[in-house]
């Protein structure tokens, strides 16, 4: 099943029983999936790999957003950030556990030939690639890092 309908059904779900958690999350993916459809060029379709690049922006986003809110003590904005996220991460894949993107890092680093921090780049835009969806950015920048360093 597609994510939009997935989506539908979900909120059709939610507001029958008056979640309105889900309901606000499941809205916020709606609209990222109306705004990707109209983009010029989408031709009114989305590939999955457009639908998860703005699940883990969307995501991002509101990690950023529950840092910001933590620092200067929201509590009550901070809830309703995580409450979103735990929405958003149900249609994202499972994500890489440290010690996997260590492994998949350690490899791409053998296959490349990187063997100092000036090989950083090369090693990032395979990682990027690979691990894309499986794990934030930030995690397989300090791996690569450290295992570079």
């Amino acid at each position: 099943m597609a994510l939009e309908q997935l989506i539908m059904a979900e909120m059709k779900e939610a507001m029958k029983a008056k979640n309105e958690a889900a309901l606000r999350g499941l809205r916020a993916i709606k609209a990222e999936i109306i705004k990707a459809k109209t983009d010029p060029g989408a031709g009114g379709e989305i590939d999955e790999a457009t639908e998860q690049k703005f699940l883990q922006k969307m995501m991002k986003q509101r990690k950023d957003s529950l840092d910001v809110f933590e620092k200067q003590g929201r509590e009550d904005l901070a809830i309703k950030e995580r409450e979103e996220m735990a929405i958003i991460e149900r249609f994202l894949p499972q994500q890489l556990t440290e010690a996997e993107i260590k492994e998949a890092v350690s490899a791409i680093i053998a296959e490349t030939g990187a063997s100092s921090a000036a090989d950083l780049g090369k090693v990032m835009g395979v990682a990027s690639k690979q691990l894309a969806g499986k794990a934030d950015g930030k995690l397989i920048s300090s791996i690569v890092k450290a295992l570079l360093g």
